[in-house]
C-alpha cells in the first residue's frame, strides 16, 4: 500500500508565485535576487502555519539556481534543483534551533561555514526555531553572521521575535509574515480538492478557513481529517458535525427573536442549542463575533472586514438594515459582560439566559423593535402646544399612571406615589422652582433625572422611543442615564469593593464600612478619613467610575471624594501627646512636673 502523504507536505509550495498570501515579501526576494542585492542573513517571523520555512527553502533553492527564469523562478532541472528537490543538497543545512541550542552547536556551525560551496554558488544554513537558542549560542553566533564569507547565507525562523536578542535583530533582514486571510485559505483549499477530485461546498471551506486562525497549515491538517471521515464528499453539515461549530442560522435566528422581544422563543433557540451540546461560552463566542459582523454592515467602509462566505453576506447586509448601531452597542455590550462572568457563575445556564432576556428587554422597554424608522408620530393628546415644524422635534411620551406591574416590562425605581404629568403641571428638579410647561414639551428623561429618592414604584417608566431628531451617536451607550436607587447603588459598591481585596485590603475595607451618598446630577459622594485613602482612591476612581456606569446603566455618573476632619483619629501615641492629654484633665500635672523638675522623653 502506498504511504500517505499530508496535503501540508504533499502542497507544500515549490515557488515564490505559489505561496498563499504573502505577496509582498515574495516580490520583495524575487527583486532582490534580480538586483542581486542579497543580504548576508534573514529574519522570518510570525505566526504559525504562514509560509516561513517554506519561504526559506523556496529562497534557498531559488538563489543556487543555475538557470532562473524570466520571472526569478527556479528551474527545477538543474544539478542543484534535482539534489534540493530529493533532500540531497550539500550546499543548504537545515537546522532546528530546539536541539541544537549550545554554544557547542553553534560552534560546529561556524565550522562549517568555513568551507566552501561544493556546487553551486551559496552555501545557505536555515535555522529554524531560532529563539530556542540560549543568550551564551546567540553571542557566539554573532560575528559569523555580521560578517560571514561571502558565498554564506542565513534564513532564521521563529514565531517569537521578541526573544530574540536586539543584537541579532540589528544583524538581519527582518520579514513579518502576516496571518493568512480567509479567503486565500478557502480558495487554496478549493484548487486542492480539485487535485484530489473532492467535490466541496463553499460554505465548509469557508468554516475550515475560520477555524484555522490563519494558519495554512493547521487547514490543510482539518481538511485531511474531514476527507477522512466524509470521502469525497465535504458538505456544510458534516463540517459543523465533526469541528463542533454552531450552525450560524441559529445566530441569526435568536438575533430575529431579540428583535422582535421574543423572550419564549429565545428561550427555546437557547435551550435548542444546549441539547446540541454546546457549551454557553461557545454561543456566547459565536453571538458575539455574529453581532460584529452585522456592526461591521452598517457601513459600506467598513463592510470589508466580514469574513463570511460570499453566500450569506447578503444575509447579514439584510438583517443589519433593521438594526440601529445604539441597539448593537448595547447587545454587545450585555454579551461581553456575561462572556466575561459566565466561568465564575454557579448557575450558568441562567446566567446566559438573563443575558438573552436583557437584550429581549432593551426592544420591549421602547415599546417596538430598534430598527430604523422614518419618523415616529406623537401620540393624541386632549392639548397640543403648537411647535415649529423642524426635523429635531422631539417626540411627546405620556408617563403611566398606573401603579399595576406590567408583564412585559421590568419596573424601574423612581419616587413613591403615582407619577402624572399633564399640561399644567410638571415635574420639577430638587432645589428648584417648579416651571409650568405643556407636557408636549417635556421629554421622558427629564422627568426620569428629576427624581433621587431611593424608593421605587411598581409601575415601569417607558423609556423614550427614537424620534428622527436623535441621531446614531446621540443614541450611542455613553449617553444612557437610567435611573437607580440608593439601594442599587450600594449593592454595585460593595461588588466594587469586593474586586479589590486582593490588592488593596486597606481600601476595601475603608469601601465596605462607609457609605456612598447620591448628590443631584448624578454625583456620588464619599467621605474619607485622611489623605492618604483619598490618594489610593484617586488611583481606582477611573476604574469605579467605569464599573459603577456599566453596572448601573448610567454614563453620567461622576464620584467625588471629601475629608471630614472630625473623623481624624486623635488617640495619643506618643509620651508627649500622653501627657498632654491628661494635663488638660488634670492641670496639677503640670505643676508636679514643674516643681519636680521632671522631663518628658520625646
Amino acid at each position: 500500500m502506498e504511504n500517505f502523504i499530508v496535503s501540508a507536505r504533499k502542497y507544500r509550495p515549490q515557488t515564490f508565485d505559489t505561496v498563499v498570501g504573502q505577496k509582498s515579501i515574495t516580490n520583495t526576494l524575487k527583486n532582490a535576487i534580480k538586483n542581486n542585492q542579497l543580504a548576508q542573513a534573514f529574519l522570518f517571523c510570525g505566526p504559525r502555519g504562514v509560509g516561513k520555512t517554506t519561504c526559506a527553502r523556496i529562497l534557498a533553492k531559488t538563489i543556487n539556481c543555475e538557470n532562473l527564469s524570466a520571472n526569478v523562478e527556479a528551474c527545477d532541472h538543474c544539478p542543484s534543483c534535482v539534489s534540493f528537490n530529493e533532500n540531497a543538497s550539500f550546499n543548504i543545512y537545515e537546522l532546528d534551533g530546539a536541539s541544537n541550542n549550545s554554544v557547542d552547536d553553534i560552534r560546529t556551525l561556524v565550522e562549517q561555514v568555513r568551507i566552501p560551496p561544493q556546487m553551486g554558488r551559496y552555501k545557505v544554513y536555515i535555522i529554524d526555531e531560532v529563539h530556542m537558542l540560549s543568550a551564551s549560542a546567540f553571542n557566539a553566533f554573532l560575528k559569523t553572521l555580521e560578517e560571514p564569507p561571502a558565498y554564506a547565507k542565513f534564513i532564521l525562523a521563529t514565531t517569537e521575535k521578541h526573544k530574540i536578542l536586539p543584537t541579532i535583530l540589528s544583524r538581519c533582514q527582518i520579514f513579518d509574515f502576516k496571518r493568512i486571510t480567509v479567503d486565500d485559505i478557502a480558495g487554496h483549499l478549493l484548487h486542492v480538492a480539485g487535485r484530489e477530485h473532492i467535490t466541496v461546498e463553499d460554505n465548509a471551506l469557508h468554516i475550515i478557513a475560520q477555524k484555522a486562525d490563519g494558519a495554512m497549515r493547521d487547514a490543510l491538517s482539518i481538511f485531511d481529517q474531514l476527507v477522512s471521515f466524509t470521502g469525497d464528499t465535504l458538505t456544510y453539515n458534516t463540517v459543523l458535525e465533526n469541528l463542533n461549530v454552531l450552525d450560524y442560522e441559529y445566530f441569526f435566528k435568536i438575533t430575529d427573536q431579540v428583535l422582535q422581544g421574543d423572550i419564549p422563543g429565545t428561550l427555546l433557540t437557547i435551550n435548542e442549542i444546549i441539547d446540541k451540546g454546546f457549551e454557553g461560552q461557545h454561543f456566547l463566542i459565536g453571538f458575539g463575533e455574529h453581532l460584529r459582523n452585522l456592526l461591521v454592515c452598517k457601513d459600506a467602509s467598513t463592510a470589508k472586514l466580514l469574513e463570511t462566505a460570499p453566500s450569506i453576506r447578503n444575509h447579514y447586509v439584510e438583517q443589519a438594515a433593521r438594526c440601529q448601531v445604539g441597539f448593537l452597542l448595547k447587545v454587545l455590550d450585555i454579551n461581553n459582560r456575561c462572556d466575561l462572568s459566565y466561568k465564575t457563575s454557579n448557575s450558568k445556564r441562567l446566567h446566559l439566559e438573563l443575558s438573552v432576556m436583557q437584550m429581549c428587554a432593551l426592544v420591549l422597554q421602547n415599546e417596538g423593535t430598534p430598527a430604523a424608522q422614518p419618523s415616529i408620530p406623537p401620540p393624541p393628546t386632549r392639548t397640543q402646544a403648537p411647535a415649529p415644524a423642524a426635523p429635531s422635534q422631539a417626540v411627546p411620551v405620556q408617563a403611566p399612571v398606573s401603579t399595576e406591574k406590567s408583564a412585559d416590562l421590568e419596573p424601574e425605581p423612581v419616587t413613591p406615589g403615582p407619577v402624572t404629568v399633564n399640561p399644567d403641571i410638571s415635574v420639577p428638579d430638587p432645589g428648584e422652582t417648579p416651571v409650568k410647561k405643556p407636557v408636549e414639551a417635556v421629554k421622558m428623561r427629564d422627568i426620569r433625572n428629576s427624581f433621587t429618592s431611593t424608593t421605587s414604584i411598581k409601575s415601569p417608566v417607558a423609556k423614550p422611543l427614537p424620534g428622527p431628531e436623535q441621531s446614531e451617536e446621540n443614541q450611542a451607550l455613553y449617553e444612557t442615564a437610567a435611573p437607580f436607587s440608593t439601594d442599587d447603588l450600594i449593592l454595585c459598591w460593595d461588588e466594587f469593593a469586593e474586586t479589590l481585596k486582593a490588592d488593596s485590603h486597606h481600601l476595601y475595607s475603608t469601601l465596605k464600612s462607609s457609605r456612598p451618598v447620591l448628590k443631584a446630577g448624578w454625583t456620588i459622594e464619599f467621605t474619607l478619613s485622611n489623605k492618604v485613602l483619598e490618594e489610593e482612591l484617586n488611583l481606582k476612581k477611573t476604574e469605579m467610575m467605569e464599573f459603577l456606569r456599566s453596572r448601573l446603566n448610567n454614563y453620567k455618573i461622576q464620584v467625588q471624594t471629601r475629608i471630614t476632619e472630625n473623623m481624624v483619629n486623635t488617640k495619643p501615641y506618643t509620651d508627649k501627646e500622653k501627657f498632654e492629654l491628661m494635663a488638660e484633665k488634670n492641670p496639677e500635672l503640670r505643676y508636679l512636673k514643674d516643681e519636680l523638675d521632671l522631663e518628658i522623653e520625646y
